[in-house]
Parts: C-alpha cells; structure tokens; sequence
C-alpha cells in the first residue's frame, strides 16, 4: 500500500500537535498554530503551503473547537474576510455594469447558461430594464445573432441585392445600436464558445464576466478566447495562475485563498500589521479590526500580459 508524503506528514503533525509539548522548556514557538477541521484536498494544500514558506508549525485537524474552512473555498466566506471571493466579484461588476452605467439610453445584455439562473433572476428583478437571454447548448451562432439582431441585417442586405443582381456591394452584418455592454454569466464550456462568436459581431463592445468562465480551463493560453473582457481579479492572482502547476485555473484559485487564510492568520498570530501585507486575492492591505473586503479591479483580458 502507498501513502502520499502529505498523509505521513499530516499524521505526523497531528500526532506532535496532541502531545504535551507545552510542558517542555526548549520547545521553539511556532510561528503559526492552527486548528482546523477540513476537506482531505485542503489539507494537503494547507501542508504544502506551510512547508513552502519553511514556517515553524503546529496543527492539528481533529479538535472540536477547530475553525470549519469549507470544501468550496470560493463560494465560502472565508476567515476574515467579509464575502466569498465570488460574492465579491459579482458585487463589483454589478456596480460597474449596472449602477456605473456609461450610456443610460443603452442596455445591458445579460447572457445566462441554464446553471446561472438564479443569479440572472436576481439581476433582473433589480434591473428589469436591461435585457436577459439564457443560452441553451446547441446552435450557439444561430442564437447570438438574434440575440444582437445580425439576422434583421443580412436580410436586408439580400434585399437590397435582389434589385440587381449585377451590384457587388460589400457588407459588414451590423448589430442593433441600443446595447451598452454584454454581462456573461456561464461556466467554462460555454463561455469558450459564445465569447468569440459576439466578439466576432461586436468587436468594440464592453463585455464582463466572473472569474467563473475560465475556472475549468487547464493553460493560461485558454484565455485568449476571452480577450478584451473585464474580470474582477487582482494583478498577483493572475500572475499565480500564469506559473500554476494544478491542471486546473480554478485549483490555482483555490490554493491562492487557503494561502491568504494562512497569510492573515500568521499576520494576527504575530502581530504583523506593520508589514502592510496584501492578500493575494485583494488589494486591501492586512487590517486588524473587522472584517476584511478585497476591493477587486476589473482586469481587462490580455494574453499580452502572460509570460509563458
């Protein structure tokens, strides 16, 4: 039978944490104590995170009174901080798309894959002034060019060639002039595929999206489909995805929150406020009272911006 390196050590760690270390006189303080009751996987990133820094530790994962970090790190409200990283985002880019509007007289095109429903209700109980368009999995062309009215203006460019045949004239299909900027709500799958078909017919559009549309892509490089769209994420979070080793973005993600989790608590535990330290997934600096918020930008998709 194999064991990973991660389970000896976690067992190992356990194992110290319970002993009655307190009652010797050489014992080193340990720069982080933790108690902590989680998922296998978020153990082992916890591990691996602290081994990497070459911190002195003590940890323990089966105390009653352990702080309960969640599976679904993203959508958790994690220590110290106020929102979920997804709650954040989509905060941001309501504020940016709905209540920032840059045109009033033009709307928001919502679009929706079936998942994301709820979150469209929500929008559109808010906004109902704007409008929503669920994308269903099949014959995505054929629906994008409704959505945008591309339809409206080949047929009228095939109307106008019918009177003589003879003409060659040349023809951009347009889009209908009311529409402000496009709000995508989907997962990977989708996105990858709708993204560049709208690009395609509204190339100088503002279009916005969660990090959520590239969580499942496996390679930076995968971002290209998405260029130009606005995502609320901070400059060291993508950097951290751009050198990932995990086969998934979203793995990345996951491992930048568990190491701001361990970040802060290093930070109260030993009272490193005047470091001004940031997390990674924000841009508010380290604070001692309340919870914290992140603050997030919206970065503009640019593969220029990778080192591969």
């Amino acid at each position: 039978m194999k064991f990973s390196l991660t389970l000896i050590l976690s067992c190992l760690i356990i194992f110290i944490s319970s002993c009655s270390m307190s009652q010797r006189r050489d014992f080193v303080e340990p720069d982080i104590n933790l108690k902590i009751k989680t998922t296998n996987k978020n153990k082992e990133i916890i591990i691996q995170s602290l081994l990497k820094d070459g911190d002195i530790f003590s940890i323990s994962f089966g105390d009653e009174d352990s702080y309960v970090l969640a599976n679904n790190i993203l959508n958790s409200d994690l220590k110290y901080f106020c929102k979920s990283l997804i709650e954040e985002e989509r905060e941001v880019l309501e504020k940016n798309i709905f209540k920032s509007k840059k045109d009033v007289n033009k709307k928001v095109i919502v679009v929706f894959s079936e998942n994301y429903e709820n979150i469209a209700s929500f929008l559109k109980n808010k906004y109902p002034e704007e409008e929503y368009f669920m994308i269903m999995p099949e014959n995505f062309d054929t629906q994008i060019k409704e959505i945008l009215n591309v339809d409206l203006s080949i047929e009228n460019y095939n109307d106008l060639s019918k009177f003589d045949t003879s003409l060659k004239i040349s023809h951009s299909p347009r889009i209908r002039d009311d529409i402000g900027s496009i709000y995508y709500i989907t997962d990977y799958d989708v996105g990858k595929t709708i993204v560049p078909i709208f690009r395609s017919y509204a190339l100088n559009m503002d279009t916005f999206s969660s990090s959520e549309i590239f969580h499942d892509a496996n390679d930076i490089k995968k971002l290209v489909d998405f260029e130009n769209t606005y995502i609320p994420i901070t400059k060291k979070m993508i950097e951290n995805i751009s050198k990932k080793q995990d086969p998934l973005i979203k793995s990345e993600i996951e491992n930048s929150l568990i190491r701001d989790f361990l970040i802060i608590e290093k930070v109260f535990q030993n009272n490193l406020f005047k470091e001004n330290l940031l997390p990674i997934s924000g841009n508010k600096k380290i604070k001692r009272s309340g919870c914290m918020d992140r603050n997030l930008n919206l970065w503009k998709v640019s593969t220029a911006d990778f080192t591969y």
